[in-house]
């Protein structure tokens, strides 16, 4: 038997790979595998249990699946008869020659731990980044995904969801207000153009009723009476296709109810001179 485990598998210059020292590796992976999947049901246990974000959990456990494993690497460098100190002094000076060029990599990286940490943008959150909205379906260590509202997923470096303007709907704890903006002409009763405004938004079951929607009068537009109305939805990620509805609803309420909805207009003047040439 301690034949078989001393057996070298590999030999580079004075390095040799043992059968035994193989399976030490082996064993030291195996176990921080089973300790992750250990960690990680007992979490899930807890924050099922305090009823705690479950985007918070996932931001947890993958920090601590980190660090299990990138201890486990280094005890397995040590069983593989490779001194740490020498990994260091290499680490350090390829540090050195690449660092202006991996920038932007470590750059995601610290930011991919300050989003574990902090837990400012969470899996399962409903965000605004560059102007796309979408959902994040998973947070790297150096990316992140994002899907959009057309099922596309987004590949983000995690130093965008940090050092930039970020709108995280899910960090609301009430609902957002939106509006739907409209022009009438100005030959229409205010008075029903307010209240068929308000109706199709009390009508939309995606409309909160409180705070009640608002119709306000925004300005004497050019061929139109500008008016806006604002409600509040907790719809983030489907609020277009809500606006769409109150579209829908309004123009129909107005043309049953005699409401013209103008389409721009303009007064041309034509001057015609006539020239005369006397011979």
């Amino acid at each position: 038997m301690d034949n078989f485990l001393s057996i070298e598998l590999l030999r580079i210059g004075n390095y040799s790979l043992t059968v035994i020292e193989l399976a030490q590796v082996l064993i030291i992976i195996s176990i921080a595998w089973l300790f992750t999947l250990l960690i990680t049901k007992i979490l899930r246990r807890y924050f099922r249990r305090k009823n705690l974000d479950i985007g918070r959990f996932y931001s947890v456990s993958r920090l601590i699946s980190y660090v299990i494993y990138v201890i486990a690497i280094l005890f397995s460098f040590q069983a593989l008869g490779i001194h740490l100190s020498v990994i260091w002094a290499g680490a350090a000076a390829l540090l050195v020659g690449l660092g202006f060029g991996l920038q932007h990599i470590f750059n995601d990286l610290v930011s991919g731990i300050v989003l574990l940490v902090e837990g400012t943008v969470a899996v399962n959150d409903v965000v605004i980044v560059e102007g796309i909205v979408g959902i994040v379906r998973a947070i790297g260590l150096r990316t992140s995904k994002v899907e959009t509202r057309d099922k596309v997923i987004i590949i983000i470096p995690n130093s965008k969801l940090v050092s930039e303007n970020v709108t995280n709907w899910s960090h609301n704890d009430a609902s957002t207000r939106f509006q739907v903006k409209v022009g009438v002409a100005y030959a229409s009763n205010i008075e029903l153009v307010e209240r068929l405004m308000l109706e199709a938004c009390n009508n939309h079951p995606k409309v909160q009723h409180a705070p009640p929607a608002k119709v306000a009068f925004e300005e004497f537009g050019d061929s139109s009476l500008v008016f806006s109305v604002f409600f509040f939805s907790e719809e983030f990620l489907a609020i277009e296709f809500v606006k769409s509805d109150l579209r829908f609803a309004i123009t129909r309420l107005f043309r049953d109810n005699g409401i013209e909805i103008p389409f721009p207009q303009r007064d041309l003047w034509i001057r015609n001179t006539l020239t005369l040439n006397k011979e």
